[in-house]
C-alpha cells in the first residue's frame, strides 16, 4: 500500500463560523482571519495505491460551478486535483474507488464535471462512488441547516451514473480499511482509519478540521448537532492521544498531519508533520 496527500486547492471561510461560540480573540490565534474575518482553509484529499485499487478519498470542490459560486470562497493559489494526480504519474480514469466521507460540496463537488456540451458527466469514469445509506437519505432530502450544502448537481449525477455504492458495517471488506461513523457534523459522516507503515492513521473530514479545534469547544457553527461533536471528539481524541494515532488534516491550510496528547487541560496538539516527513 501507498498513500499520498492530494492537494486540491484551497479557500476561506469566516472565522466565527468556522468555531462557533469560541471568541475571535482566542481562534484567531491558532486560525488567523483577514480584514473580511476569514481564514485560510484547504481541501486536502487522500489517494491510496493498493494492489489492483487507486482509492481516491474525497474530492475537493471541483470546477463546475459558477464564477459567482467561487467567488463566495475566495480560492487560492495553484492546486487542482487533475495536477496533483499527474505529479504522482495518475489520471482521474486511474480512479477505482471514491471514497465520500460525506456530501458537502467541498468534499464531494469533483466527483461529477461539465463536458463540452454542459452536461454532467462523471469525473471518474471506471470508478465506484462511495456513500452510505443513512447519510445518502439525509442528503437527498436535505434539512434547511443543510440545503446550502447539499447541491443536486454534486449528488444526482452519481446515482444516475449507475457508480453509487453504499459502505455498510463492514466497511473493510468493501473498501479496505476501517471507518468511523460520526453524526455531530452531519447524518453519518465517515472517517477512514487505516494502518500504514505500522502507524495508524485517521482522516478527519469535518470532525476535526485544523489543529485550532482540537480543544473540546470548539465546534463549527456549521455542525448539525454540535453537542454531540463534542462528545464524538472527546472519545475519539482520547483514544487518539493513548494510541498516538496520526491525523490526517483535509482542511488544514497550514498542517498536513498531527498527533495529540493527554495534558492537565485534557487532550491537546503533540506535534505537526508533513506527510512525507513520516512516511
Amino acid at each position: 500500500m501507498k498513500i499520498y496527500p492530494i492537494e486540491t486547492g484551497n479557500f476561506k471561510l469566516d472565522g466565527g463560523a468556522m468555531f462557533g461560540v469560541v471568541p475571535k480573540t482566542i481562534w484567531q490565534k491558532t486560525n488567523p482571519a483577514d480584514s473580511n474575518n476569514l481564514i485560510d482553509m484547504s481541501m486536502r484529499c487522500m489517494l491510496i495505491e493498493d494492489g489492483n485499487r487507486l482509492i481516491l478519498i474525497d474530492t475537493g470542490l471541483g470546477s463546475k460551478q459558477s464564477d459567482k459560486f467561487y467567488g463566495y470562497y475566495y480560492l487560492f493559489g495553484d492546486f487542482s486535483l487533475d495536477d496533483s494526480l499527474k505529479k504522482l504519474g495518475f489520471h482521474k480514469d486511474d480512479i477505482t474507488d471514491v471514497f465520500l466521507t460525506h456530501l458537502h460540496f467541498d468534499h464531494c463537488g469533483g466527483v461529477i464535471e461539465r463536458n463540452k456540451e454542459g452536461l454532467l458527466v462523471p469525473a471518474f469514469k471506471n470508478a465506484k462512488v462511495w456513500s452510505n445509506d443513512n447519510h445518502w437519505k439525509w442528503a437527498t432530502e436535505p434539512n434547511p441547516r443543510e440545503k446550502a450544502s447539499f447541491l443536486k448537481e454534486n449528488i444526482n449525477p452519481i446515482k444516475e451514473s449507475g457508480q453509487l455504492n453504499f459502505i455498510h458495517r463492514n466497511a473493510k471488506d468493501q473498501i479496505g480499511f476501517d471507518v468511523l461513523f460520526m453524526d455531530g457534523h452531519t447524518e453519518k459522516q465517515m472517517l477512514p482509519k487505516l494502518t500504514y507503515k505500522d502507524k495508524t492513521i485517521v482522516f478527519m473530514a469535518d470532525l476535526l478540521p485544523t489543529t485550532g479545534h482540537i480543544p473540546l469547544p470548539y465546534v463549527m457553527g456549521y455542525d448539525t448537532r454540535p453537542l454531540l461533536t463534542i462528545k464524538e471528539k472527546e472519545v475519539f481524541l482520547n483514544e487518539a492521544a493513548d494510541n498516538n494515532y496520526f491525523l490526517f488534516l483535509e482542511h488544514d491550510a497550514n498542517n498536513e498531519i498531527c498527533t495529540v496528547q493527554h495534558t492537565e487541560k485534557g487532550v491537546r496538539l503533540k506535534n505537526t508533520h508533513k506527510f512525507t516527513d513520516i512516511f
